[in-house]
């Protein structure tokens, strides 16, 4: 299962630099003027799990395979993105195409590199790109709505587009959308303002680790849930360095985790993302399933075919199969379950399915 997230936001906030970093690769252009980024650059990364090294160990595994997902850097909009400016309906389509968007927003002040505005306000910069957004959406439901477009619309998305249209109109919060329907059922609409939403604060070195008065008052705002505070700079040379370099640097600038562990953590959680493990020795391997997914839907991850011919799973609890050190001491002490299609996968279970081809 892939799921791409978007990282958007006014030129020049260091969404290039974020990607760079992700990435650990300089395949985005990161360069001091507007639109530098025209395509969109696409990455994909690695999800940092610990529990894979343990797995790997038990099972005396050949290989390591971490489950992923993609991240892309999409260029810089500006106000009246909308209506084309600053070739704003090519960003937007791009937009349409990702999971979940994070808001790259600008919290430091720099004589050196250059601000598309007067100042730097991080609330009023996450405005005029939301309010792009909400405009954007509002004419491609008036479109979807017009009588001979109606007709095709099935009652649930109808329902969908007529809320999202009062709510824009009427400068009403779309959160009531989120309360009323499911996210895979708001995302079947294509509607961008909906997405699932991380807010990435970037600042300067000495703000790191508390954040500033940009932040503080970012976070005032929208609360710290789905807001993380990150140096897009520092993260990218913190990914240049060796491993005892990259340990050492991190000690001496107060950082526990990196940032961008941490953003990949709440990707996962915006989406609404769990984790399942198959461990042998041939590869143990970390798979990425919807929260609430049934066995044969995780099955399907692995190979359609096994959603189809799906019997059974052998199923065992994380913290059984490292309490008991693999398979057969689970088997032995009545840890491994035989669960069938009604089984709801839990994070972290290991899966052996058993399927008819």
């Amino acid at each position: 299962m892939s799921f791409k997230c978007g990282i958007v936001g006014l030129p020049n906030v260091g969404k290039s630099t974020l990607f760079n970093a992700l990435t650990n690769s300089s395949k985005a252009q990161a360069e001091n003027f507007p639109f530098c980024t025209i395509d969109p650059n696409i990455g994909v990364v690695p999800v940092p799990d610990d529990r894979l090294d343990k797995l790997v160990k038990i099972s005396n595994s050949k290989k390591k395979i971490n489950t992923t997902i993609s991240f892309v850097d999409i260029a810089g909009l500006v106000k009246g993105a909308s209506k084309g400016e600053g070739l704003g309906n090519k960003f937007l389509s791009h937009i349409r195409e990702v999971d979940s968007i994070i808001h790259m927003i600008r919290c430091f002040d720099s004589n050196d590199i250059q601000n598309v505005n007067p100042n730097v306000d991080p609330i009023r910069d996450l405005e005029i790109i939301e309010t792009e957004i909400m405009l954007a959406d509002l004419e491609s439901i008036q479109k979807r709505l017009d009588k001979k477009n109606k007709k095709n619309i099935n009652k649930n998305k109808l329902k969908i587009l007529e809320l999202a249209s009062d709510c824009i109109n009427n400068n009403k919060s779309l959160k009531i959308l989120n309360e009323q329907f499911s996210s895979k059922i708001l995302n079947q609409t294509g509607l961008l303002s909906v997405k699932p939403k991380i807010y990435v604060c970037n600042v300067d070195e000495k703000s790191v680790q508390n954040g500033n008065k940009y932040t503080e008052n970012f976070i005032k705002k929208f609360g710290d849930k789905s807001t993380l505070i990150v140096s897009a700079e520092i993260e990218n040379q913190i990914n240049q360095l060796e491993s005892d370099e990259k340990i050492n640097y991190m000690k001496m600038i107060g950082l526990k985790e990196t940032g961008l562990t941490v953003l990949i953590q709440k990707s996962y959680n915006v989406l609404e993302l769990e984790t399942f493990f198959t461990s042998g020795p041939e590869e143990t391997r970390a798979w990425t399933m919807q929260k609430n997914c049934s066995a044969p839907k995780a099955a399907s991850e692995i190979h359609t075919d096994f959603e189809k011919g799906f019997i059974r799973a052998e199923t065992i609890a994380y913290d059984d199969f490292i309490k008991n050190q693999g398979w057969t001491n689970s088997k032995t002490n009545g840890k491994m379950r035989l669960e069938g299609k009604d089984y709801i996968v839990k994070d972290g279970d290991i899966l052996n399915f058993r399927f008819n081809t």
